[in-house]
């Protein structure tokens, strides 16, 4: 018989029943019953129960056991009486009658508890990260992650990509979020960085003739935590392509991102379609360009409807270059003026001037717009945005970005307190057309948008002729249920593009030639067109799991302040390894 175990915890059927098996575990729970002794061991598999009576061989052991200790157990299967039996175990219509017992590492008195899902403070959770993981949840949450891995990757493999791993020592770039340096022991005063993605090397594997490439690669950015961004790093599939259209990405990814999430979903749905959707429109309709297909409420710009409008506030704003967004709250005229009220308080909380609105209760139409805006005017704009007898309609005015700003999170706010959005789905879509560059109020300069290796649409003949506020650009984001899982463009493979392309964001030749060195010599020396994309792994597993938030599906995430408070990451380091990489930390008090 194997020195630990026969059986894992999960395996025991009534199959076994009468024979001698040996389980490994930790001590999920204990019950004492007076004569008897239940003992709930867990392993990764699963639980099995032991049991003993008081005067039974292994009861001493196992009546010493603490919770989370670790011990074997041998005994004879046995099955329960037909009121015992555990419906919600797999392995709850039988149990170990205990023969020998023996501790393999006892454990101490906890800092938490692992049986149950009571939720307990951060700080404690990552500081006993191993602890935590031991929980059903996350555990099931990591497992889950290596599943969704595995199939990603052979999904991608049947696609015909190959899988390349790219350097994680690599130079710092000037775009992009903040690099982790390193610093180098033998080219004092040098830095390598960490890469915030294999973007440059997975172009650069396009130049040299490799065709479809991939790899679930590890990215560095030093920037803040988000619920849905972990600080430090995180992972992608990060893929590119050769002498492919925007449609080709789009229709290489699409059944590896819709085949994994149908494998996973359970008992959620998932929409086959992936509808394509303008940068502007998305803005416009939903307020976003991250939208939540699953909400139907779709925004609507009303300026015109307030041109010389007797509401003097909309008006004004329309009148000084501002605009006006509705956003629909169907079956709401009977809520009573606390709850407009309430909404209107909630706007104000995200810091805005609030919301107006028209309650239509009984087809009436009333609430300060209406009442201000002219009945004749106000059954024209509720014509229009065809809101019915018993619904109402709030409204967003103000600068453009700050009016659909506030209409997005008006639009999600509405949804989840009318109940619109559908849970139990998942519904995925491309955001296309991103504007190549934008306007920066602080710099008072143009910069690019989104990302600066994308070719813009129409290419050099664009950029020499348009307005850049005017170019469009060959970008996309791939976005599910609100959350964007990728970036991502058919990339700018002609030096003279990229370099008028840099040109028009404020970059000199020489400047180009410095800081994407790599990447602009090779493309002398002949590209082929290429494009690609990378969604984020954490946050593909994040949506599978259902869960709120990224360090839920990480297995040794960091705080909110990119700590690692198991590990005590950041920290000093020796004097000696200082002087050895040529450093001296300044003393910031």
């Amino acid at each position: 018989m194997h020195a630990y175990r026969t059986h894992n915890c999960n395996e025991l059927r009534r199959e076994q029943v009468g024979e001698t098996a040996r389980v490994s575990g930790w001590v999920h729970r204990k019950r004492d019953h007076g004569d008897l002794v239940f003992l709930d061991l867990r392993d990764h598999y699963g639980i099995t129960q032991i049991v003993t009576e008081v005067d039974g061989p292994a009861f001493a052991v196992i009546e010493s056991l603490r919770p989370e200790s670790v011990v074997t157990v041998t005994g004879k299967v046995v099955a329960r009486a037909d009121e015992a039996v555990n419906e919600t175990l797999p392995t709850g219509a039988v149990e170990i009658r205990a023969e020998a017992a023996e501790i393999q590492s006892q454990a101490q008195e906890l800092p938490m508890p692992v049986a149950g899902e009571a939720d307990y403070p951060e700080d404690i959770r990552l500081r006993y990260r191993y602890l935590d993981l031991r929980r059903e949840r996350l555990h099931a949450n990591i497992v889950l992650r290596s599943n969704v891995i595995s199939s990603i990757r052979r999904r991608m493999i049947e696609q015909g990509f190959t899988e390349f791993q790219t350097p994680i020592l690599t130079a710092s770039s000037p775009e992009g979020a903040r690099d982790y340096l390193v610093p180098s022991r033998v080219h004092p005063g040098k830095f390598y960085a960490l890469p915030q993605a294999p973007q440059m090397f997975k172009q650069l594997i396009m130049v040299a003739g490799f065709d479809r490439y991939f790899q679930i690669a590890p990215c560095f950015r030093d920037e803040d935590a988000r619920a849905d961004r972990s600080p430090g790093e995180f992972y992608q599939l990060d893929f590119e392509m050769s002498f492919v259209t925007q449609d080709d990405v789009f229709n290489a990814i699409e059944p590896v991102l819709r085949g994994v999430f149908e494998e996973f979903a359970g008992a959620r749905s998932v929409d086959p379609a992936f509808p394509r959707i303008p940068f502007r429109e998305a803005m416009l309709r939903y307020g976003s360009d991250k939208p939540d297909l699953r909400n139907p409420l779709e925004i609507a710009d009303v300026s015109s409807h307030f041109e010389g409008s007797g509401f003097g506030l909309f008006a004004n704003i329309v009148d000084s270059g501002g605009v006006v967004r509705a956003i629909p709250a169907p079956g709401t005229g009977d809520r009573g003026r606390r709850w407009f009220d309430s909404i209107n308080e909630w706007a104000r909380g995200e810091g805005f001037a609030g919301l107006g609105y028209i309650n239509r209760k009984d087809g009436a139409p009333s609430g300060p717009v209406a009442n201000n805006h002219g009945e004749e005017a106000t059954a024209k704009l509720l014509a229009e945005l065809g809101i019915g007898a018993n619904d109402s309609v709030f409204f967003a005015a103000g600068k453009e970005a700050d009016a659909t700003r506030l209409s997005g999170l008006a639009r999600t706010k509405l949804g989840e307190e009318l109940g619109l959005i559908d849970t139990k789905a998942f519904k995925f879509c491309w955001i296309v057309d991103f504007p190549m560059y934008e306007y920066d109020e602080e710099a008072k300069n143009i910069d690019f948008s989104h990302n600066p290796f994308s070719m813009p649409q129409g290419e050099l003949a664009a950029l020499e002729s348009q307005d850049p506020l005017d170019i469009l650009a060959w970008q996309y984001d791939i976005v599910c249920n609100g959350v964007e899982l990728s970036s991502g463009a058919i990339r700018n493979h002609r030096p003279e593009i990229m370099y008028k392309a840099f040109e028009i964001a404020g970059y000199s030749r020489d400047e180009v030639d410095m800081n994407f060195a790599g990447m602009i010599n090779a493309f002398k020396y002949g590209a082929p067109p290429h494009g690609g994309s990378a969604p984020g792994i954490d946050r593909i597993v994040m949506l599978l799991a259902d869960e709120p938030n990224i360090r839920e599906v990480i297995l040794f995430p960091m705080n909110q302040k990119a700590e690692d408070l198991m590990m005590g990451a950041p920290a000093e380091v020796r004097p000696q390894q200082l002087r050895e990489l040529n450093i001296r930390v300044v003393d910031q008090s």
